[in-house]
């Protein structure tokens, strides 16, 4: 009797089993994917195009990367709607991480600010003794200059050297455009107005334009670091973190570190980045 029971028990068992009632365990397997929120400036630069591609290919994943201003990235990652960032406004960086929505903040590469504008130069940028006294001299002759306005690390810079500047810049000669570097360079381009870039971005692109460098000797103002950071798995659980640990330490690997050193150099004469550890004193 008994046995005629569990042989009746084991009959239901595996038809509900096969219907759908019940489901078999599954193992646990790790995520396939990193959500990469970044800033424009490794993007239209094609840095990230070589180095996630060759994360991807060692460790047989996907990279989704969102581009966007550093502002949007920071407000991306504390949403836990991404796993990893790469952005360069060190102080929004820093609050962010005592906030608790980032952990793990390395520091990855650098390179400067370039104030550029047209070859007249009617602001005379060239003869600028610091940063701020080039944005001087443009809201002086109220040159145009075109701001990209979108809270991106390169905004915050902008807005930081007019505040050292004692000048709330504002007027039909400045113009905010809400936009991306590359969309922001092309339109000061098209309107012969001025503008600042991190240069990587400048040099990426300054073939399609006729702007040209006319300030970057201001190396304390102009210093712009990039950052990785991952979003914080003890706000998010759902997050990727050890993909996004993964991200990190490759984005800090000798031989990554060697590859940002050597980037841009054979087509334009000179890296777009420098590597982080090519700098003495860190950040």
């Amino acid at each position: 009797m008994v046995k005629v029971q569990l042989k009746i028990l084991l009959v239901i068992f595996i038809v509900a089993l096969f219907s759908g009632c019940i489901q078999p365990p599954v193992e646990d397997t790790p995520s396939t994917t990193l959500s990469l929120s970044t800033t424009t400036s490794t993007c239209d630069t094609g840095l990230l195009d070589v180095l996630n591609a060759k994360f991807e290919e060692e460790n047989d994943v996907t990279v989704l990367t969102l581009c966007q201003g550093t502002g949007k990235a920071i407000a991306t990652g504390e949403l836990g709607a991404a796993d990893v960032l790469l952005v360069h406004a060190p102080t929004s960086e820093v609050e962010a991480v005592e906030q608790g929505s980032f952990t793990n903040r390395q520091f990855v590469m650098y390179n400067y600010f370039v104030i550029i504008g047209p070859a007249s130069d009617p602001a005379n940028v060239k003869q600028a003794t610091s940063a701020s006294d080039a944005f001087i001299r443009i809201a002086d002759v109220q040159a145009p200059f075109i701001s990209r306005g979108d809270n991106s690390g390169t905004h915050k810079k902008e807005l930081g050297l007019w505040n050292e500047a004692n000048i709330m810049p504002q007027g039909v000669w400045y113009q905010s455009v809400g936009k991306g570097m590359g969309d922001t360079i092309m339109t000061a381009d098209i309107k012969q107005g001025y503008t600042i870039s991190d240069k990587g971005t400048y040099l990426a692109m300054k073939d399609k334009v006729e702007l040209i460098a006319l300030f970057e000797n201001d190396r304390e103002f102009l210093y712009n670091p990039y950052h990785v950071m991952a979003v914080n798995p003890d706000r998010f659980p759902d997050v990727n973190y050890e993909l996004a640990r993964k991200y990190i330490e490759f984005l800090t690997s000798g031989e990554v570190q060697d590859i940002i050193r050597d980037y841009g150099t054979e087509e334009y004469g000179q890296p777009l980045f420098i590597p982080a550890v090519d700098v003495v004193d860190g950040v």
